[in-house]
């Protein structure tokens, strides 16, 4: 297999930004030193600009001290309303450490993320993580109708467009082009998950992000070093230089218990770890001092693992902060071999991609798990490939795929139809509906995405209509609404059976055309008028190759 290899300094070709505070996040990683950034979680209410108080003067102290490479402001985490990450950003922004943003998807349709985003841009902030964002948790007189009008990936395509210089219909519908922004793109990645078809689907977006034009990748938060290498042996067997920050989380004994139960979507701490959060917990420091030595031992270990830098959470004092980095330089030169075979909590029967390194305890550069690639030849029965799937997929194959007798038939006919509507047309469209719902759970979109997710209707069966790829939310293969098995688990399994998964996330962005619904997606998609014709252009990238 081929890939093209994406580096930092590839992106200097590109014109400068506007703010040196902003370009130096590209030369702190280029610099090719470990770095240190520290999360700061926003909060909800008032906080005037004169007195905005305990969190911008921890941001304040952060950027006082030279050990604290940059700063990252979240977007309402957990789902719950915050105050938007550009107002710490201003606060904060003439100091001279880079400040990254984070853009989620769950309160803005595209125009709101558009706007948000030339906001961003024009106050120079031109680091952003896009994500997904959590499902809202909360709200005034309840909880919040959630957006996701766009994911993460259409998000990262969006900002890429931006990047190069969106084009957009002029007052005479002529096409212009708009100035280019300078957006330092970066991603999410959630390795911490028990089941194969929940942790395939990950690693597929992952690639998929980045063929989009994500150029730095943050991990999800779990203790387990071997799935936090997991994530640069990946990008390594694709040949890609990406830069990978791991997320160190110092715990306290109510945040280990509310990861533990599953209550915040993506963030893991298995029972054994829970037993020694409890143990420790229970001593006159209420367990500070092992919290804090388990925090540094991560830090060390993604050091040693060449990571790029150790993202830093789960802390209210520019102290702690700075005492976590400190004991972590304390250790000795080999000292991360040891923490990171001593820090592994997997759930039960974790699956990996990589074989071990009985030497390392961690996975072996190159090695894929012997016994996923014999399941790709010899792939197991699935309750999930079930006889609507392959009755499905049949009719797909000889009407609804390009080139076939069928499709030349069907696309004629409703050409006929589109310009002389009548009796036969409607018939066809209300049989369209009929069959679509009853099989699929149809909700009218005109913009089907059925080819694009085995044949379940994201829109129905997805909590965030997620057309790209999984959220990290899910928890052994559930929402983590906890109310349906996650639709791209299910998706995985019925393309492993058919020797397809590997493929399941190649191509273009999947961005929803609204101006279709209501409208027959049948004729859209024999019209050309759906996402499958018009989509965004952006590189395609594999699956790991196994041959």
């Amino acid at each position: 297999m081929q890939t093209a290899s994406v580096t930092i300094d590839a992106l200097e070709t590109r014109a400068e930004p506007t703010k040196a505070a902003q370009r130096s996040f590209r030369s702190l990683i280029a610099a090719g030193r470990f770095i240190h950034g520290a999360e700061l979680v926003s909060t909800r209410g008032y906080a005037p600009m004169k007195a905005p108080g305990a969190l911008a003067e921890l941001g304040e102290a952060l950027c006082a001290t030279r050990r604290m490479g940059w700063l990252s402001m979240t977007d309402s985490p957990g789902g719950h309303t915050m105050l938007p990450p550009d107002w710490l950003g201003r606060i904060l922004r003439g100091t001279d450490k880079p400040l990254v943003l984070h853009l989620a998807c769950k309160d803005l349709n595209r125009s709101g993320l558009e706007s948000t985003a030339w906001n961003y841009a024009s106050e120079g902030f031109e680091n952003v993580v896009a994500m997904t964002g959590d499902f809202p948790a909360g709200g005034f007189g309840g909880r919040a109708n959630p957006v996701f009008d766009l994911d993460s990936v259409g998000l990262i395509s969006m900002l890429d467009a931006m990047n190069r210089g969106l084009e957009v219909p002029g007052r005479g519908g002529e096409k212009r082009r708009l100035p280019p922004t300078h957006f330092f793109i970066g991603c999410v990645v959630s390795p911490f998950k028990r089941l194969e078809s929940e942790l395939m689907p990950q690693y597929f977006k992952l690639l998929r992000k980045i063929s989009c034009g994500a150029r730095f990748v943050y991990t999800q938060l779990g203790y387990d070093m071997r799935k936090f290498h997991e994530v640069k042996l990946l990008l390594e067997s694709h040949g890609l230089d990406i830069p990978v920050f791991g997320n160190v989380f110092m715990l306290n004994r109510t945040v280990a218990a509310m990861f533990n139960q599953n209550r915040v979507p993506g963030c893991v701490v298995n029972d054994r770890l829970m037993e020694m959060v409890e143990k420790y917990s229970g001593g006159m420091d209420k367990g500070r001092a092992f919290f804090l030595e388990l925090a540094a031992k991560q830090l060390a270990v993604f050091r040693g693992l060449g990571f790029a830098g150790g993202y830093l959470g789960g802390m209210s004092k520019a102290e702690t902060f700075l005492e976590v980095i400190e004991m972590a330089d304390g250790f000795g030169r080999g000292a991360w071999r040891e923490f990171a075979r001593e820090i592994q909590f997997p759930l039960k029967d974790e699956f990996y991609l990589f074989e071990q390194n009985y030497g390392t305890g961690l996975g072996e550069s190159g090695h894929f798990s012997r016994r996923y690639l014999a399941s790709l030849h010899h792939p197991a029965p699935s309750r999930h490939v079930t006889l609507n799937y392959r009755l499905s997929r049949f009719i797909h194959n000889k009407v609804f795929t390009p080139g076939t007798l069928g499709h030349r038939i069907m696309k004629r006919f409703y050409e006929h139809w589109d310009k002389s509507p009548g009796l036969l047309s409607r018939g066809m469209n209300a049989l369209e509906r009929l069959s679509k719902t009853m099989a699929f759970g149809c909700r009218g979109c005109g913009d089907c995405s059925l080819p694009d997710c085995a044949y379940l209707c994201p829109m129905a069966a997805c909590a965030k209509f997620t057309r790209n790829g999984p959220c990290g939310g899910s928890r052994d293969g559930t929402c983590e609404l906890h109310d349906k098995q996650c639709i791209w688990s299910r998706a995985y399994e019925r393309l492993k059976f058919y020797q397809e998964s590997e493929q399941m996330l190649q191509g273009p962005a999947v961005i929803p055309r609204n101006e279709l619904r209501g409208t027959s997606s049948w004729a859209n998609s024999f019209l050309g008028r759906d996402h499958h014709s018009c989509g965004c252009a952006v590189t395609k990238q594999r699956g790991p190759n196994k041959e």
